[in-house]
């Protein structure tokens, strides 16, 4: 019970905090016609999730940060990603039909893809997990190491489920759009930000 409780409460502390993998789940949860069709969204996130808490729990992730290249070549990656998601975000419009349903809806191939590649393109989420949720389970051992990364893995899976309804729920709200476009461009800002930010650490750690 104890390492299932430790689970929870250290999976929705970090979850819980704005960033790119929040937003881009959210946002696919406002701009479908239906909730449903955010689950590839929600799937995508919530299995990418599972699978780096596993790693993260059983050790096998902390080899692959002690490859400097990887390491350069991910972040690289992942803030040249985030520059683009920006702009896609920022360049949406609702629609004036259908409640203010955005005309640039993702189909299923393009969330899952999105999803996957701002959850594992995401250096600091890949240390958080490690550094965190990986040297906490250290505690435990056996079934109880288990229960612990399954109480993890249940907030995460919960919490996505969760971010697509709120945003649905706003979509419903917003009958004319203009909240949803205001939210696409704030979020666009914080994803630039986020990526300006990845990238500037990247060349403090290699050209200084």
């Amino acid at each position: 019970m104890e390492a299932i409780l430790h689970g929870f409460i250290l999976a929705f502390g970090l979850i819980l905090p704005l960033g790119v993998q929040n937003v881009f789940v959210f946002t696919q949860g406002a701009t479908q016609p239906r909730v449903s069709r955010a689950l590839p969204a929600v799937l995508a996130a919530s299995l990418c999730d599972t699978l780096l808490i596993l790693l993260a729990v059983y050790g096998v992730s902390a080899v692959v940060l002690q490859f400097e290249a990887l390491r350069i070549v991910l972040m690289l990656a992942g803030g040249v990603f985030l520059l683009y998601m920006g702009v896609t975000l920022w360049r949406s419009r609702p629609s004036a039909t259908s409640g203010g349903i955005s005309a640039r809806a993702l189909p299923a191939s393009k969330q899952m893809l999105f999803a996957a590649s701002v959850s594992l393109l995401n250096p600091h989420a890949l240390l958080d997990t490690i550094g965190v949720i990986g040297t906490s389970a250290l505690v435990y051992e056996s079934a109880d190491r288990l229960c612990f990364a399954a109480a993890c893995i249940v907030v995460s899976w919960l919490w996505f489920v969760g971010l697509a309804g709120a945003g649905s729920a706003l979509r419903r709200f917003d009958g004319s759009g203009r909240l949803m476009i205001l939210f696409n461009k704030g979020s666009a800002l914080f994803i630039w930000v986020t990526a300006l930010y990845l990238l500037w650490n990247l060349a403090q750690d290699t050209l200084f």
